[in-house]
């Protein structure tokens, strides 16, 4: 734990616990969140071949994780500590332009 704590500059257990917990909801509520949205933009198993779908929802499932784990970190008060874990994700699979963007679209706002 302490070298976690190091790595991710955490100060606390508390902390350590809370950022656990938002990961745990994330990877749940976005497998769950993606069969519904599947449903609603009209590709359920019926229409298209299952392999498909199962390669589809896996694709879905991305970009719904990366939304849901900075929105819980900032609802359970880990804001900073998910948008940097969001943008060094980002950055190791070359998709830094994303991080890049948003840090600057937001660094506009009055």
């Amino acid at each position: 734990m302490k070298k976690l704590k190091e790595r991710w500059n955490v100060t606390s257990n508390f902390q350590l616990v809370v950022i656990f917990i938002v990961f745990a909801i994330t990877g749940f509520s976005s497998l769950k969140l993606a069969v519904p949205f599947m449903q609603f933009i009209g590709l359920t198993d019926d229409v298209i071949p299952h392999w498909l779908y199962r390669v589809l929802r896996l694709i879905l499932i991305f970009p719904i994780y990366q939304v849901l784990l900075v929105t819980i970190g900032s609802v359970l008060g880990q804001f900073k500590f998910f948008w940097w874990f969001e943008k060094k994700m980002l950055r190791s699979m070359k998709l830094g332009f994303i991080a890049d963007f948003l840090d600057q679209k937001f660094k506009n706002k009055p």
